[in-house]
Parts: C-alpha cells; structure tokens; sequence
C-alpha cells in the first residue's frame, strides 16, 4: 500500500463525521488564497502600527509565497490530483494548480512561522493547530494526496525561514 493510500485510508472515518466535514470543509475554504492567514494578522495588528507593518508584511510575504509555489514549483511537478473536484461530501472550489506541493499546506506553514515570529509564545501553539488543520483539510477534502501535504509543509518551512529574517531587517 502507498503512502497516499494509507494516508487516504487514514482520513476516510472524518469524511463520514458531521462535526470533522464542517471543521475541514470550513477550513480548506478559509485557507483559500490564505484569507485565514491575512485577516488573522490583521486582527493581530489591532491598536499597533507595529503590528500592522508585520501584517502588512505578512500579506506581502503570502502573496510572494503563492507566486514562488503556485506559478513556479507546481509548475514543474504537475501532479494530478486526487480528485477533480474533491469529495462530494464536502463544498469546495475546484483548484486550477495542480497536485504537488500543497498551496494551503506550504502557506500555511509558512504563515504559521511568520506569525510565531511576530507573537511568540503561547500564540505560537495556536498557529500550529489552525495550520495542521488547514493543511490536513486539503486530504479530507480530497483535493490533495498526503505527500502533496508533507511537500507543501516543507516548502512552506524553508519559504518562512528565508522570509523572517527578510521581514525581520525590513520592519524589525
């Protein structure tokens, strides 16, 4: 059995529970073009100009994160996925990218690094929970294979650990 299978096979009992279908399905639509990841920095801005410059900068950094994966790594890899439209059970939009690496996966990694950076901790384990279940909703779905996500995670961390340091000399 591959590890796409078994990853499938992992996922299939959340597909068939009422609450699982809503959480994921709701997340795989809020990590659309990283909304949750924009307004969340956002809402963290407020009452601070220096917290705003960071989600200014954090919004900039998505939008070059999603050109450097979107136009260029998916790109070369062309996977298809597996489904065409995911899983009827769940409402989602139809991607025009294809498979390799996971677009929701690798930004929300790369959201989540940026975000601990800006907050620390404790808010640092908030933003590792909302971005596993971002980034898993996409094999619920169906919209992805596992592997699509274990290359979107490690696309998302090596992006986040050139983008702090960038973000970091910039606004400080």
């Amino acid at each position: 059995m591959s590890f796409d299978t078994a990853g499938d096979e992992l996922f299939e009992p959340l597909r068939k529970n009422r609450i699982f279908i809503s959480i994921f399905g709701i997340a795989s639509t809020v990590g659309d073009f990283s909304i949750v990841w924009h307004v969340t920095g956002f809402l963290y801005a407020i009452g601070s100009m220096h917290r705003l410059h960071q989600a200014i900068a954090l919004s900039i950094a998505l939008g070059a994160e999603s050109i450097i994966v979107n136009q260029g790594v998916k790109r070369i890899f062309r996977r298809e996925r597996p489904t065409v439209s995911g899983d009827d059970r769940f409402d989602v939009r139809t991607p025009s990218t294809s498979s390799f690496p996971s677009g929701h996966a690798s930004s929300a990694t790369f959201a989540a690094i940026i975000l601990i950076w800006m907050t620390g901790f404790p808010l640092a384990i908030l933003w590792i929970i909302m971005a596993g279940v971002v980034a898993l909703s996409r094999v619920v779905v169906r919209i992805h294979h596992l592997s699509d996500i274990v290359g979107g995670l490690i696309t998302g961390a090596i992006l986040g650990a050139i983008a702090v340091p960038i973000i970091s000399s910039i606004i400080g």
